[in-house]
């Protein structure tokens, strides 16, 4: 057994301690390649009229692009744009300019009748980034590396959780959802560390997958590479081995919170720019998906959760462009939900039951609560003793009644050490500090003596005396 994990004394619990942990690429299964460059325009699934519609976008923008600039603007091979610049210069759209010693080094510019077409291009699309993949493409990709594949061992999932003060039945639990393949709850009060535990339940998300810089589905562009949140796996290939229209990455790990409502969930297309965003379920495919603060979204939480019963339950999701076309697309996440809320309070059984694996994570036995207080000393440099601890304990907790939350200890001490440095005082945990910082956090505190401090909000005043 890890002795870093420290056995729970009673319910499931979860904090945070410093510690280094491992790095998702040190875990990553080996031989995960992104897919051959296409070697012709037949291999990229692409149209002759569409992939002439980019590079004519972007030769507009450009002046005079070389075929180096348009390799790197589109991903696509140099075989491929011979072609199309073939294709354009027999249209009498594009004429050559300069032609130098090396087949990179051939520049062209648009006659006046491409110059009509590339702005007729741009109007209906300003898209010019790299070539999309196809929708049939995608899909073999999801099926291919799809999250349901995945499998974690009990030793792993603890050296990843390595220095975080958990009950293992908790770990062991999650683990068990991921591979069932199964949603999570993760419920309980704010603060008891639901959202840490989540966002840290993505590192159990090994392994390298391909993500599409966009795909191409019934003639539309939709993006799908976020670099806000996909994460290079490796540097990019420079060469035309690969298909550089994919990007190598982690698997995506993505969170909507309480700013989430039904339209985001949605294909959106951006009318300036004439193409799709990808709803952010669609970028965490082949990944984890948290909806975090489950509850507090600006819809209804049954409105929001109907919107899931046909993933959860089919593993599909329909998609709708404005033009009214529709398409089929795996809902290949592993969603993990998270909520202040009793699941009573939000869902009915139907929803309930396709949940799979609901997991309770509320207050901290003392041991671990000791722990966390510890561990929060260590990082912010503070000395502490037994005595200061108790006080903690004994004359603001249990007067107030306030629950050992995994957030508390790093949060008060936070404004111990700001006092301490402040006042030029020595970096030390204090009953005056302790109770000054009680007061600033929850707007009132015990008086000294252990008694109840009213504060203006009950018809009193606060005064804390340092």
């Amino acid at each position: 057994m890890n002795t870093n994990l420290i056995e729970p004394t009673r319910d499931a619990q979860v904090a945070h301690l410093p510690h280094p942990s491992p790095t998702r690429e040190a875990r990553a299964k080996p031989g995960t390649q992104l897919p051959a460059a296409p070697r012709s325009l037949a291999e990229t699934g692409l149209s002759q009229a569409f992939v002439a519609g980019l590079v004519l976008k972007s030769t507009l923008v450009l002046g005079r692009p070389s075929y180096g600039d348009l390799i790197e603007r589109h991903c696509l091979s140099l075989a491929v744009l011979d072609d199309i610049f073939a294709f354009l210069v027999r249209e009498h759209l594009v004429e050559l300019t300069h032609r130098g010693k090396t087949d990179l080094d051939v520049t062209f510019r648009l006659t006046d009748a491409g110059r009509v077409a590339a702005l007729e291009e741009r109007a209906r699309s300003s898209y010019s980034g790299p070539a999309p993949v196809t929708l049939d493409a995608y899909l073999d990709c999801l099926s291919t590396h799809s999250v349901r594949k995945l499998r974690v061992a009990q030793n792993d999932v603890w050296a990843i959780f390595d220095g975080i003060v958990m009950d293992t039945a908790i770990l062991d639990a999650a683990a068990a959802a991921l591979n069932s393949g199964r949603p999570l709850l993760i419920y309980g009060p704010a603060g008891s560390g639901k959202t840490f535990l989540a966002e840290r339940l993505g590192a159990l998300m090994g392994g390298h997958v391909p993500v599409p810089y966009a795909i191409y589905a019934a003639g539309e562009v939709i993006q799908i590479y976020d670099p806000l949140v996909h994460v290079d796996a490796a540097p990019q290939a420079d060469g035309q081995a690969v298909d550089r229209r994919w990007r190598l990455c982690e698997r995506p790990v993505v969170m909507s919170g309480g700013e989430l409502t039904l339209d985001e969930l949605d294909l959106r297309r951006d009318e300036a720019a004439g193409f799709y965003q990808a709803p952010p379920h669609m970028k965490a495919n082949m990944g984890m998906y948290i909806i975090d603060d489950l509850g507090r979204q600006r819809v209804e939480p049954r409105d929001l959760l109907n919107r899931w019963l046909r993933p959860l339950d089919r593993g599909v999701d329909f998609l709708t462009l404005e033009s009214g076309n529709r398409f089929v697309l795996p809902f290949d996440v592993w969603p993990v939900f998270s909520s202040n809320l009793a699941p009573e309070q939000f869902a009915d059984d139907a929803f309930l039951r396709r949940l799979g694996s609901k997991l309770h994570v509320g207050a901290l036995a003392i041991d671990h609560y000791r722990a966390v207080f510890d561990a929060a000393c260590e990082s912010l440099g503070l000395t502490s003793t037994q005595d200061a601890f108790d006080y903690l304990l004994h004359r603001l907790h249990l007067p107030t009644g306030k629950a050992y939350l995994a957030c508390f200890p790093m949060d008060l001490l936070r404004l111990v050490a700001a006092g301490a440095r402040y006042r030029g005082d020595p970096l030390e945990v204090t009953h005056d500090a302790l109770h000054d910082a009680w007061a600033s956090y929850f707007g009132s505190a015990p008086e000294r003596d252990g008694g109840y401090l009213p504060t203006a909000e009950h018809g009193g005043h606060t005064h804390v005396t340092g």
